[in-house]
């Protein structure tokens, strides 16, 4: 496939925050319109780990491993969140978006946990902001009063000021807000259906979904939504979502809207669910058809 027929990526991952990410970054592999520049780990704070941002590449490497995949190429990303809005937090990870995005072409960079490297790019680089680069997070609480959940938006509490430095700046954001990630649901007896047994990769993504849940939820559940899959199928697609242009607005610390900037975003407010999952599902099936090695 020419370059001229695939779409530029970095994806940017807390990868074992959650049982989510791994779909994504294995959807966005196995996709020949995008070529992955690099997979940047990103941490998830340390209510959970001091080691996170470490964590999360070495579940990347896990992937890579299963999916038999040698040259894709690794950057950390910071290790936890900027200090202020002015200080950058200097990373491999934030220094391969700088690099990708004097391309001629778009860089599409996807955020699938905090905006951390992203704000530290700004900070080092702050002439990013004028190339062609689209920043996809997701991200925040719905507009208007619409939630998923009660409380701070996990994504966004990992690093407040560096959604502000990112939203502040002017930078092309589209925004992929809790109320419609949270739509992306799965349920096990799907997963087992559409891709279990196909491979020991498709098994693996069943099993640590599975046992995410078991580990961390409290009710009966038999599902997850796979909230980080929007930024992929908007890369594959990018109309394959509704979008709504909207000022820039700042954080609070409590995760709310304040007035800010006035920059334009766009605010992702519907994606193409049945698309995102089923050319997953197939392209995971199609994965296990592949000729072995050897």
């Amino acid at each position: 496939m020419s370059s001229a027929s695939r779409r530029r990526v970095v994806i940017n991952t807390d990868a074992k925050n959650e049982a989510d990410d791994q779909f994504a970054i294995v959807h966005a592999l196995l996709s020949p319109t995008l070529d992955v520049r690099g997979l940047i780990p990103a941490h998830f704070g340390q209510r959970r780990s001091v080691r996170s941002m470490e964590e999360s590449r070495e579940e990347i490497e896990l992937l890579l491993r299963l999916m038999e995949l040698e040259d894709v190429v690794v950057a950390d990303g910071a290790a936890e969140a900027i200090a202020d809005e002015v200080t950058p937090q200097d990373s491999p990870g934030a220094r391969l978006i700088i690099e990708e995005s004097k391309g001629d072409d778009t860089l599409y960079v996807a955020f699938l946990g905090p905006l951390t490297d992203m704000a530290s790019a700004i900070l080092l680089d702050p002439e990013i902001v004028h190339r062609d680069i689209v920043v996809i997070w997701i991200g925040g609480v719905g507009y208007g009063g619409l939630e998923s959940y009660c409380g701070i938006e996990f994504n966004l509490s990992n690093d407040i000021a560096a959604a502000n430095v990112v939203f502040d700046s002017g930078i092309t954001v589209w925004q992929v807000p809790s109320n419609v990630y949270s739509q992306v649901s799965v349920g096990y007896a799907e997963l087992e259906e559409k891709i279990g047994g196909t491979s020991a990769l498709a098994d693996y993504l069943i099993k640590q979904l599975i046992e995410f849940n078991d580990a961390h939820h409290d009710e009966p559940i038999e599902s997850r939504s796979l909230g980080d899959s929007p930024a992929i199928s908007l890369m594959l697609f990018p109309r394959g979502g509704q979008f709504r242009t909207v000022p820039a607005p700042r954080f609070g610390q409590e995760g709310h809207y304040l007035p800010g900037s006035g920059h334009p975003i766009r605010l992702v407010e519907t994606v193409d669910v049945r698309f995102l999952l089923e050319d997953m599902f197939a392209k995971i099936r199609r994965f296990g058809r592949r000729p072995q090695a050897g």
